[in-house]
């Protein structure tokens, strides 16, 4: 009965780490452009340039539920060198890299999701931290937008004149635009204690597009303003999918 058991539990052991998964996906970078992007997946694709804060032109990937993300050693190395990530590199990458030096980050794909963001930081030792938002069409409808919180600190977010929204590190919730499909907004943010505004803004929502703000704390060139400087303490990047991208696979 108990080997009967533990064949039972590596069987499903091995079907969950050999789930495949077929869908689009946008590689996108937390700090500069990331050039020569590959995939491994059951297809061939040309290398694809993950651009700073911003889509470029989805890649349809199909194979592991576990995305592998390779790119040249060298290059990998220049582009994380002085980064201050100092998250770990995960166990499991660590062990691949034994075999593949060209393996530079990991991303699991949420289950059932046929659209995905991939969040590109460089970390340590040629290697990157990756962050998937799951944006398949049941959790970031067209016409409506999605905020979301990745920075350190908890923020309030209150949109349309409605309730505030208190958000932890890595909260969202979706509201629709107003009639005039704007969404308006107050954006606070926790400091030691106390809430702190930072800004009143508003934002135009296509009907046809997937729109998501995210709200971060990055020092990247990206959000550094002509004269040095930069507005805020926190940063925000918001990401538009066109008509024409949304579509699935």
């Amino acid at each position: 009965m108990k080997s009967k058991l533990l064949t039972l539990v590596f069987a499903a052991i091995a079907s969950a780490a050999s789930a495949q998964v077929s869908l689009k996906a946008d590689l996108v970078s937390w700090g500069a452009d990331i050039p020569g992007l590959t995939l491994k997946s059951a297809g061939k694709g040309e290398p694809v340039t993950a651009l700073a804060f911003r889509y470029s032109k989805p890649i349809h990937y199909s194979g592991p539920d576990v995305m592998e993300i390779h790119q040249d050693a060298a290059s990998a190395a220049k582009a994380t060198e002085g980064s201050q990530n100092t998250a770990p590199i995960p166990p499991e990458l660590l062990e691949r890299r034994k075999k593949e030096p060209t393996l530079v980050a990991l991303a699991k794909i949420p289950a059932g999701s046929r659209r995905v963001t991939v969040l590109i930081a460089p970390a340590s030792a040629g290697t990157y931290q990756t962050y998937v938002i799951d944006d398949d069409p049941t959790k970031l409808p067209v016409g409506q937008l999605r905020i979301l919180n990745y920075s350190p600190v908890k923020i309030a977010m209150r949109c349309n004149g409605k309730t505030a929204k208190e958000m932890a590190t890595k909260d969202s919730f979706v509201v629709p635009p107003q009639e005039d499909g704007q969404v308006v907004y107050e954006l606070a943010y926790d400091n030691k204690g106390k809430w702190k505004m930072q800004e009143n803004n508003l934002l135009a929502v296509n009907p046809k597009e997937q729109v998501q703000l995210i709200v971060l704390k990055s020092d990247a060139d990206f959000f550094t303003n002509s004269d040095g400087g930069r507005s805020g303490f926190l940063q925000k990047v918001v990401l538009r999918r066109p008509p024409e991208d949304v579509a699935t696979p």
